[in-house]
């Protein structure tokens, strides 16, 4: 019975990752984050991530793999997932409410140009959706992973990842390969 319910765990996840090879529209997005992030760069912007539980460990996961390296040694990337100064997010959390958490650090680090990754399997995350308003304000490109619905999330976003499913698990999953080709990349495009 355990096995089984391995198997199809792992199957569910192959299944849902045949649907994204097989999605022109997702290839070709993915291909325009790329390009995304190498221009962000180029023009010495930064990445800001945000999430919420496990999207908040893929944000900090992904974050972590431009700032230090992915393949190779290289000069590093600015990005930065919002949420690790647990000082300041109890902090903001008591002061102002936890959904303002994000939407203000937001505010002191976002500049005109940068790029905001907004994580949520849901895209309905109050944080994120107030994350996403700030950045608006300081004029930076929204990139959102989702999904399959992309919530309320995906009528603020300049680009919207929403993996076609359902199952926060299998939803996850996808954003980490999909990110990890991002960081790949773009180290490779930049760094070759």
């Amino acid at each position: 019975m355990i096995q089984e319910r391995i198997k199809q765990g792992i199957q569910d996840s192959i299944d849902l990752k045949q649907l994204l090879v097989s999605d022109t529209e997702m290839i070709t997005l993915t291909e325009q984050l790329v390009d995304l992030c190498i221009d962000c760069f180029g023009r010495d912007g930064k990445l800001l991530f945000c999430g919420n539980g496990g999207s908040a460990a893929d944000a900090q996961h992904l974050a972590a793999e431009f700032s230090g390296r992915f393949y190779f040694d290289r000069p590093p990337l600015y990005a930065e997932a919002l949420h690790v100064n647990t000082s300041y997010l109890t902090a903001v959390g008591n002061d102002y409410g936890y959904e303002e958490s994000y939407a203000r650090m937001v505010k002191a680090m976002g500049r005109k140009g940068d790029v905001l990754f907004a994580m949520s399997t849901s895209g309905n995350s109050p944080n994120i959706l107030r994350a996403v308003a700030a950045a608006k304000e300081q004029g930076m490109t929204i990139v959102g992973f989702t999904g399959q619905t992309g919530g309320k999330l995906a009528e603020h976003c300049d680009y919207l990842l929403a993996v076609p499913s359902k199952d926060t698990p299998r939803i996850q999953e996808c954003h980490m390969l999909v990110g990890h080709l991002i960081c790949e990349l773009v180290e490779e495009g930049m760094f070759g």
